[in-house]
């Protein structure tokens, strides 16, 4: 028995560690499958932890907060359960996080005016931008050449976009632009667009800030096919000079519009072109005054007026100059910039053939100003009150300001094929030398405050004074200068020569500006009963014409009835 249990004994021994083996491998796979849970569990969304309590207990009571109008959130997917429940609660927002929300827009990134070919390789766009946003931002254009589809040959590849080697912008305003500015943007391309004359368009992206990923594209510009003229951008050129015009605004006097086209009609000579802009100053009786003119190919009427949707300098004048220098760019020799209150005048007995032969090695000169008075008149003593009246503006203004030293505006003379953007003053933007010394050569009369007159200029009478005098009034000293005076002659016969006998056309200019300012009935004003006269006058004198030439009519209020006199005038616009 005891050897037994001692055999058994030493028989059960060794069996001990085999239960020990088979009692860890299971412990060890447990481990490792916690040890795997708890990895997974902390790979989980952080929103998924905070939102299972609440999806496993919803509290049916606790409102669900309002959702924010200008911040939306995005739900994850990585727990369905929790963005599926209509009673999902989420965390207050913070009422110290400020909310913005943006409504329309104050101004336009661009608005383009125009867009015009300056070379084979050159093109301009003329617009309008946003001031705040050149001032203060970073923006930005770049241009393209797209051909036409099927330009190029069968045999050869498709055409492609070609982009311009080279894009750059100018704001020529000299910073007094308001809530635009204005903008010529140059394009500049390493091979002539459109060399084979196939057609194609100028696209300009308009880069909103430094990043390329926010533009506009504007399709600037469309050459149709065969319109391409390279010829067009070498002399000789279509004009010897040409007239860019600012913004024409306000109530602009007929009578003086007349003057200054014919007096500058003559100065410039049969090669001269005129382009007029109307700002909404170009009235019936303007209209009338210039459309002789305008008929004679001798000038051009541009109607601007939808510029007064943007908020320019002085009627967008910068932009009309600009736009105007572009567009005639090689069409003359010399471009003029001044105003219609202002006379260009060569002193000496000059011509302006010798002046511009001797001023041809500059690319720009600028003009002194001879400022004269706008109220103050002399009439001679065997002068009748019949004759003065009926003087010209320029003829009876023979008063100059003798105060020198004294910086005044100047206007100048460009040769635009040299220009890349233009100012009212002067150019800041062009190839070559400008010259100031001109005051030997050129010098120009500036009537200001006579633009907008619509009756008789002079308000004080004064007798010539002798030779050298000076007479003064309203404290400043003024010399006697009847330069332009002794052109008025030769001026009015020119204009006869030209458009014909137009007597009846100034009375009826001046006829119609009154009328358009005033509604009057003679009726109820006593006073101004010369009106009836002047027009059965104006009647009488083309009696004929009126039969055979009828393109308008006015009607005008008589004492006791109401005339309708159809007007056979050609300068009357149709229903004026």
């Amino acid at each position: 028995m005891r050897s037994e249990a001692a055999g058994g004994g030493i028989a059960a021994g060794p069996p001990a560690p085999a239960l020990l083996c088979s009692d860890l491998k299971p412990f060890l796979a447990a481990l490792t499958v916690l040890t795997l849970l708890a990895a997974a569990w902390q790979l989980r969304p952080y929103h998924s932890l905070l939102a299972a309590p609440f999806s496993l207990c919803p509290d049916p009571a606790a409102p669900s907060p309002p959702r924010s109008l200008a911040v939306s959130g995005k739900a994850s997917s990585s727990s369905s359960n929790a963005s599926s429940s209509p009673k999902e609660e989420r965390p207050k927002p913070d009422p110290n996080r400020r909310e913005f929300r943006a409504v329309g827009s104050a101004a336009a990134l661009f608005v383009q005016m125009g867009a015009y070919r300056g070379g084979p390789y050159t093109f301009a766009v003329v617009g309008l931008a946003s001031k705040p946003v050149h001032v203060y931002g970073k923006p930005w254009f770049r241009c393209e050449w797209v051909p036409n589809a099927g330009a190029a040959n069968a045999s050869a590849s498709p055409a492609r976009p070609m982009r311009a080697a080279n894009t750059y912008h100018m704001l020529p305003d000299w910073g007094y632009g308001r809530v635009y500015t204005v903008v010529v943007v140059n394009c500049t391309f390493s091979a002539a667009p459109n060399a084979d004359n196939a057609g194609g368009r100028l696209v300009l992206n308009a880069y909103y800030g430094p990043s390329p990923a926010r533009y506009e594209r504007i399709e600037a510009l469309e050459e149709a096919p065969g319109s391409y003229d390279e010829a067009a951008f070498r002399p000789p050129h279509r004009y010897d000079y040409l007239y860019c015009g600012s913004s024409l605004y306000g109530d602009l006097s007929a009578a003086r519009v007349r003057e200054w086209m014919a007096y500058h009609a003559r100065f410039f000579g049969p090669r001269s072109h005129f382009v007029f802009h109307d700002a909404g100053g170009v009235g019936p009786a303007v209209r009338a005054a210039l459309e002789p003119w305008v008929r004679a190919g001798r000038a051009t009427l541009q109607d601007v007026r939808a510029q007064a949707d943007y908020d320019g300098w002085y009627h967008n004048q910068f932009l009309v100059v600009n736009d105007c220098l572009h567009r005639y760019r090689h069409a003359a020799r010399w471009t003029f910039f001044f105003d219609v209150d202002e006379y260009i005048f060569l002193p000496d007995g000059r011509t302006l053939e010798g002046v511009l032969a001797e001023l041809d090695p500059y690319t720009q000169f600028t003009i002194e100003q001879n400022p004269m008075s706008s109220r103050l008149c002399a009439r001679g003593a065997n002068d009748s009150e019949a004759d003065f009246s009926k003087q010209w503006g320029f003829e009876k203004l023979v008063f100059r300001n003798s105060i020198t030293g004294v910086r005044r505006d100047r206007k100048y003379a460009i040769q635009a094929k040299n220009a890349y953007a233009t100012g009212v003053h002067m150019s800041e933007n062009v190839i070559g030398n400008t010259t100031h010394k001109t005051e030997h050569l050129i010098r120009y009369y500036h009537y200001h405050n006579t633009i907008n007159v619509p009756g008789e200029l002079c308000r004080e009478l004064v007798p010539v004074p002798p030779k050298g005098g000076v007479t003064w009034s309203e404290k400043t000293p003024w010399y006697y200068d009847d330069s332009m005076k002794r052109v008025a002659n030769a001026v009015r016969e020119f204009e006869k020569r030209t458009i014909g006998n137009i007597t009846l056309l100034h009375l009826v200019t001046s006829f119609v500006d009154y009328i358009c300012r005033n509604s009057i009935n003679c009726s109820s004003s006593p006073n101004f009963c010369w009106i009836d006269k002047l027009v059965l006058k104006a009647h009488q004198l083309n009696k004929s014409a009126v039969l055979s030439l009828d393109t308008g009519k006015i009607r005008v209020a008589g004492v006791s009835k109401l005339m309708e006199i159809r007007m056979a005038l050609k300068f009357l616009a149709p229903n004026s």
